[in-house]
Order: C-alpha cells, then sequence, then structure tokens
C-alpha cells in the first residue's frame, strides 16, 4: 500500500514503542515532511494520532526540553536538565551562564522564579558534582549526605546482573573492578547463555579441538568423534533461518559461558561468585526470544534471595535492538518487587547501566563512576576475554566498531561531557541511574 492511499483512510493510528523508535518518531511529528520520512506525511492528514510509550516520544520537545513549550514545574531534576542543555547550546560551563543566556534561550522563566542566573548556577554544579563517587559501593567512614550510596554496611554485597554473557564487562566493567579492587562481595549474574551471537565457524573450531583433544588422550574417542561429525553435518546443511541444533547450541552456550569465567576471573570474581542463570525465555535458537515468563522471574527471585544483595546493577538500556535486555531487566524488576518486603531489599539500592548501545545522558545520571587510565585498559582486557565477540560480532547493529571500542569511546566521551560542563577531568566515566523499586 503506498503513502497516497493510507493517506486517503479517514483515521490513521501509528503505534511506536521503545527508545530506538525515539529518534524516527521525533522527526516524523516535528521534521519537514519529506519523501524520505513517509509517516511525516502524517503531520498533514485531519485525523492521525500517535499512539507512543514514554521512551518512543523522548526525542520530542514537549518531553525532551518542555520549556520550549510553556510554563514548566522546575524540579531539580528539570532544572538540571535545562541547566545542561543550555550549556551545550552557548558551549560555556554551568558555572559560566548569565541571565542573558537563559533568556535568549527560553528559559527566562526559571531565572525569575529560581534566579538569578548564579544562584541556579551553583545549585545545578553541585548536583552534579554530588553525583561522581570513586567509591560506588560506598566510601566507609565517610559523611554520605552528598554521595550517591551509602557508607555503610561495608563491604557490601553487590550483584550484578548481565543480560548476555559480556554485557558486565562492556558496560560497567570500570565499575566493576573499583568494587572488587574496594574489597566488596562482588557477585556477577549472567541471564542468558548468549549463545545465538557465536558464529558457526567459531564453534566448529571447539568441537575439533574437542575431537583431537579426545583422540590425544583416548578419550572416548568414538563419541567425540560422532559429535564433532553430526555438528559438521548440521553447519553444513542449514539453510539460511534454520535453528542450530540442541547440540550445537549447547557448544556455543559453553564457549560463551567459558569466555564469561575468563573475564570475571580476570576482574578477580572468585568462582563461587559467577552465576549461569540461563533463563528458559531466550532459548529458542532465534533472534526473537519468547516472552517473559514465570520460570524466568523464579529463577532471578531465587538467586536474590540467595545472595541477599546490598546493590544490585542491571542493565536499563530498553533500546537494544534485540530485546534481550529489555526481557532481562523487566525480569529483574519484577523480582524486586516480589522482594521488596524481605528485610535486605529494604537495604538495597538497585543500579541501572547502559548496554554497548548507548550511555544515559548527564543530567539523568545519579552516579558517576571515574575510570583512571589504567583502569580503562584493564576494562579491555576484560572485554578481550570475549574472543567470540571480538573482530565482528554477529549482532553489533549499524556500529561496525568492535564492543571494546564503542565502550572505550562512549566512557571517554562522558568524562569529555563533565569536562565541558566545568567539572574535574576525568580520563573516563560510567554513569548509573538509580531506580526506586
Amino acid at each position: 500500500m503506498g503513502v497516497s492511499t493510507i493517506l486517503q483512510a479517514k483515521r490513521i493510528i501509528l503505534m511506536a514503542w521503545g527508545e530506538a523508535k525515539a529518534p524516527i518518531v521525533r522527526v516524523a511529528v516535528e521534521g519537514e515532511v519529506t519523501e524520505q520520512v513517509p509517516s511525516s506525511f502524517l503531520q498533514n492528514h485531519p485525523n492521525s494520532v500517535f499512539i507512543l510509550d514514554d521512551a518512543a516520544a523522548s526525542e520530542l520537545t514537549r518531553f525532551r526540553t518542555p520549556w520550549l513549550v510553556g510554563p514548566c514545574d522546575w524540579t531539580p531534576s528539570l532544572m538540571r536538565s535545562a541547566v545542561v542543555w543550555l550549556c551545550k547550546k552557548v558551549d560555556k560551563p554551568v558555572l559560566k551562564l548569565t541571565d542573558e543566556h537563559y533568556n535568549e534561550y527560553g528559559l527566562g522563566e526559571l531565572v525569575t522564579e529560581h534566579g538569578p542566573a548564579y544562584n541556579i548556577n551553583i545549585r545545578v554544579f553541585n548536583m552534579l558534582q554530588h553525583t561522581i563517587t570513586g567509591w560506588p559501593g560506598g566510601k566507609p567512614n565517610a559523611d554520605d549526605s552528598q554521595r550517591p550510596e551509602r557508607a555503610e554496611p561495608f563491604p557490601k554485597r553487590a550483584l550484578i546482573f548481565s543480560p548476555h554473557p559480556d554485557d558486565d564487562v562492556i558496560s560497567m566493567g570500570g565499575t566493576l573492578l573499583r568494587l572488587v579492587d574496594q574489597g566488596h562481595d562482588v557477585h556477577v549474574a549472567y541471564q542468558t547463555s548468549g549463545n545465538i551471537a557465536v558464529y558457526d565457524e567459531y564453534a566448529l573450531q571447539f568441537a575439533d579441538f574437542v575431537s583431537d583433544f579426545s583422540s590425544a588422550f583416548d578419550l572416548a574417542q568414538k563419541d567425540a568423534l560422532s559429535l564433532y561429525e553430526n555438528m559438521q553435518n548440521h553447519i553444513q546443511n542449514k539453510k539460511q533461518g534454520d535453528i542450530d541444533s540442541l547440540e550445537l547450541r549447547q557448544l556455543k552456550g559453553l564457549i560463551r559461558q567459558n569466555e564469561a569465567k575468563a573475564a570475571a576471573r580476570y576482574c578477580k570474581i572468585t568462582d563461587e561468585h559467577i552465576n549461569f542463570l540461563n533463563l528458559p525465555f531466550y532459548e529458542t535458537g532465534r533472534v526473537k526470544k519468547k516472552p517473559l515468563g514465570e520460570e524466568d522471574v523464579k529463577i532471578t527471585v531465587d538467586l536474590l534471595r540467595k545472595i541477599k544483595p546490598h546493590q544490585v546493577y542491571a542493565a536499563g538500556d530498553l533500546a537494544d535492538p534485540h530485546g534481550t535486555h529489555r526481557v532481562c531487566l523487566n525480569a529483574v524488576m519484577e523480582a524486586m518487587r516480589i522482594c521488596k518486603d524481605d528485610d535486605w531489599a529494604k537495604d538495597c539500592y538497585v543500579w541501572f547501566y547502559r548496554g554497548a548501545w548507548a550511555e544515559w545522558d548527564v543530567d539523568r545520571a545519579d552516579m558517576a563512576v571515574p575510570i583512571s587510565p589504567d583502569e580503562l585498559i584493564r576494562k579491555r582486557q576484560a572485554i578481550f576475554r570475549h574472543r567470540s565477540q571480538k573482530d565482528g560480532p554477529v549482532f553489533q547493529g549499524t556500529d561496525s566498531r568492535e564492543f571494546w571500542e564503542r565502550a572505550e569511546h562512549r566512557n571517554l566521551t562522558t568524562a569529555q561531557a563533565y569536562d565541558n560542563l566545568g567539572l574535574a577531568e576525568y580520563e573516563a566515566m560510567e554513569l548509573f541511574v538509580r531506580w526506586h523499586f
């Protein structure tokens, strides 16, 4: 059906969900009407409705910069967002903004209610400064009134949920290293096997090794050779879109599991603190997964109640193009709601990090953890332990860079953003948003 035919309809409804849709929704609603974006023609239709969730609507002016649309309720959070936005517009740090800058860019109302500019600048500068901490688990014997994390208890039990076997070191590897180095009891839970993200050739290489290993040491050679031949035949005869055999999926899962162990051990996490949940929703053999189920939530709840963490870290990346992060996040959120009346949960902070695809905006961050040059190198080495994901992983999206490259660039860019706002200059940073479950 062509655009002309669509526009003849009496009523048109366009639905969009998720953060990944936000940029094109903004262009369709607020951009120029152009053939390059056919949905932009709906601007001229007399009865068209866009139905969006918060994430898909997040780039629209009324949500992103509501002060440009009309009067605002100037909460501290909105004030911080407006000032950070203004700094980018005029290319100046927070403490150099003037009344003229605010008035020129549509923020006169903010100055009238909370000004002058000097007072607003100081207030927002302090907000931003208080997000920065080199002690993500809390600094013992310190005044924590202006810190994002509590000083006590120390050490803390920290549980890091990683949707895929490499998201922990890619997305928050610097923070993970700090938690371990500072003496906290760090546990990692790998929520899915990640088996569909391993190339057939790479899996066959491991199967070949097992066959040769068995032959060299005379270990059930016949069975090993038979399994190898079955996998080889399956791969050779597999057509595009076919599901991997159960044995091949198990082998690919073992490859990623052992890579995750190697990375966690490099970060000095002990084997008994490494957990592989293998949530059932993931095991379809296809990119499309099953919906979150009761068993997925139960597995997550059981682990939480076993560890009783003081901190939970989870991937809050709803822009993941394949949906796994979203389902894994929902599993953690639902599990925390179930556990909310447990004694341990009443003293548990939940921190969301972002996946490999994006970083939190500075104005949204509740905790910013600096990463030193040495820690950045250690983080890179941990990512390198995931060898099946180097040199062109299966699902890298439109960004052709390797995961370690985009992670480093993101961490460096985040530190530069804080520096541009007039705060301390660090090598790199990782950002977190607290979820008040």
